[in-house]
């Protein structure tokens, strides 16, 4: 046991006192959420004993990495696997991408839990220019792979795209063709260039608003395919606006990390169903807000989600792509893992002045499910930090 009192780094190299409190008792749900489909967006554990290269090979324990998810699907939450908190595109290759949607699908059938995985582009050599036939190849190999494997596909945004692409019709004949293809509906996804800078322009316009009108356009060409669209551009009065010219019967999916609470309650007009990376770290918080919603309390909703989100928009600060340190951070101070090491070795990617401000917010938003563990492992943190 130790003291939860505890003396944080905080900006211009002044420290705070912060004490955690006792841990609040989160309740699983009986059953499936009725009024909205909620997917996190889940992490990967790396394998910490791992002798090759962290920067170059993404090994990854197995069994906390499953574990994870058993939990994710505990609190009623559908899992969205192999995406870019599962660091793809930034350590995790398709090979290992490919290898955690096998497992991950596999252990959503023995726990009835919602699975929808990743396909994109990413096993295409990152250092060449390449045809938009290639990309539609690549996009055709990995969704014949996740559907294979008894997945959903959830059709990631392409680099390879992004860079082939000429014109706005570019776009649409790639979409147009994968479409066609798939057996399932789709889940198409738009991240934006502060997620990945490498996708700046996407759907042939740097204008986020003309870019929208070219989506909008694709999927109501091919809207008996397409199950939603997750946008992902930290926009909500785009995302509100974009909601309401999608046909009847496909939904948005909010990956407004920061906006995410009211997006998800909506409006007279309607609401978005959520795909979140920032519900990898909320969970059990989460969890209760849509069950309260099922219920009809929206003051219970926005009680418990309020303060996740000045949480939220810490782990997605600026530079927004480096998310995912902030997540695993808190996964390891939850016990879900038994140290912080990330593949290609990006726990050095956030600050130890952050870290300690996703702590304490995660601890005012009752979040830490062991106080005295998380009070633990930050004090080791903080002394190889060189801080104590």
């Amino acid at each position: 046991m130790c003291s939860r009192d505890l003396l944080l780094p905080s900006a211009n190299r002044q420290f705070v006192s912060c004490t955690l409190p006792d841990p609040r008792n989160w309740t699983a749900p009986a059953g499936p959420f009725r009024s909205r489909i909620a997917l996190a967006a889940a992490h990967v554990v790396a394998e910490p004993l791992g002798d090759g290269d962290p920067t170059l090979t993404a090994e990854i324990d197995w069994d906390a990495t499953l574990a994870y998810r058993r939990m994710l699907w505990s609190y009623g939450l559908g899992v969205a696997e192999a995406m870019d908190t599962a660091q793809r595109g930034m350590g995790l290759d398709w090979s290992g991408a490919r290898e955690l949607i096998r497992r991950s699908i596999s252990e959503a059938r023995a726990v009835e839990g919602l699975i929808a995985c990743g396909a994109g582009t990413d096993h295409l050599d990152p250092r060449a220019r390449h045809r938009v036939d290639e990309v539609i190849h690549a996009y055709e190999e990995q969704c014949a792979f996740v559907e294979g494997c008894g997945g959903r596909v959830i059709l990631m945004a392409s680099r390879a795209l992004a860079a082939a692409a000429k014109t706005p019709e570019d776009y649409e004949r790639v979409y147009s063709r994968i479409l066609q293809q798939t057996e399932e509906h789709v889940i198409l996804h738009w991240l934006g260039d502060l997620f990945d800078p490498a996708l700046a322009g996407y759907w042939g316009f740097e204008d986020a608003r003309r870019a929208m009108e070219v989506c909008v356009s694709i999927i109501q060409a091919n809207q008996e395919k397409v199950d939603g669209i997750k946008i992902s551009l930290l926009d909500a009065a785009l995302e509100i606006e974009m909601r309401r010219l999608l046909p009847p019967g496909v939904r948005m999916y909010t990956g407004d990390d920061f906006g995410y609470p009211g997006l998800i309650l909506g409006d007279e007009q309607g609401h978005s169903d959520a795909l979140l990376g920032i519900f990898d770290a909320i969970a059990p918080a989460a969890s209760a807000a849509l069950q309260a919603l099922d219920c009809g309390d929206v003051d219970e909703y926005n009680r418990v989600l309020a303060p996740t989100v000045p949480l939220s928009r810490t782990i997605f600060e600026s530079p927004t792509y480096n998310y995912k340190t902030g997540i695993v951070f808190l996964a390891w101070l939850n016990g879900y893992q038994r140290h912080f090491r990330m593949i290609g070795g990006k726990e050095s990617a956030r600050s130890v002045v952050h870290l300690s401000r996703v702590l304490m917010q995660a601890s005012a938003a009752g979040l830490l499910i062991d106080p005295d563990l998380a009070c633990q492992r930050v004090k080791l943190f903080l002394a190889q930090a060189g801080v104590y």
